[in-house]
């Protein structure tokens, strides 16, 4: 009895722990040009990262995203050298013989990094061996109440007490810059601040931020075709 009180106990601390740490860790503020009605139909991404573990794993996530919404994409790594370094002009013309209408460039602004402390929670179960009813609440099947014998023969256990928490914890956040260029336009026509929050897997934050940025996209109307119905 009281070995499963224990566990159950640690499956709600575990629990409320898990629905906490679920908000998103992405977060997106935008601007569009308001003087630019350009529609792209195939976008180029292109991270300018300084590691390629993390390019390549964050192009093909972004472009598998995009692909299923409808908007054709590219990663930069499919098109061009990592290892040469392109004149502006070279990657224009590159992108125009593709088919491609947009580039969206990623530049890293560096990490935040902040400590919270993450006080003792201390949790005390046990000191009856059933529920509040017994017999009365349907005919024991919750295994007793108090009045040992009176309401289903509960018994009274020790209280049990586990207490978690009480260390510090290191939150770190990605600062990234978005920009969307098309070959018509001299500037980015829109431009994403971005943020993520302790991130784990390079592939799954693209992922999500590709999701944020396709949806800003729409409210812009800035899709040349319809997007793909869920």
């Amino acid at each position: 009895m009281k070995t499963s009180k224990i566990y159950f106990c640690l499956l709600a601390v575990v629990a409320a722990f898990v629905i906490t740490s679920c908000g998103s860790p992405v977060t997106l503020t935008s601007w569009k040009n308001p003087a630019d009605n350009s529609k792209i139909s195939k976008v180029v991404v292109m991270p300018l990262f300084d590691k390629l573990e993390y390019m390549r794993p964050f192009e093909q996530s972004m472009d598998a995203y995009f692909m299923t919404r409808g908007l054709k994409a590219l990663g930069s790594l499919d098109i061009l050298n990592p290892n040469i370094k392109y004149p502006v002009s070279d990657i224009k013309k590159k992108c125009d013989s593709l088919g491609a209408d947009a580039i969206l460039v990623f530049v890293y602004k560096g990490t935040d990094k902040s400590e919270s402390y993450v006080p003792p929670t201390t949790v005390t179960t046990g000191g009856f061996g059933g529920s509040w009813g017994g017999g009365y609440w349907g005919g024991g099947s919750w295994g007793g109440g108090y009045g040992n014998g009176f309401y289903g023969g509960a018994n009274f256990d020790a209280p049990t007490t586990v207490t978690t928490g009480g260390y510090w914890t290191t939150t770190s956040v990605v600062n990234l810059k978005a920009s969307l260029y098309t070959k018509s336009s001299k500037e980015a026509i829109w431009t994403g601040d971005i943020t993520v929050t302790d991130p784990n897997y390079v592939d799954q934050s693209a992922t999500r931020i590709a999701q944020d940025i396709y949806a800003d996209w729409q409210k812009y109307n800035l899709l040349k075709y319809p997007p793909v119905k869920k």
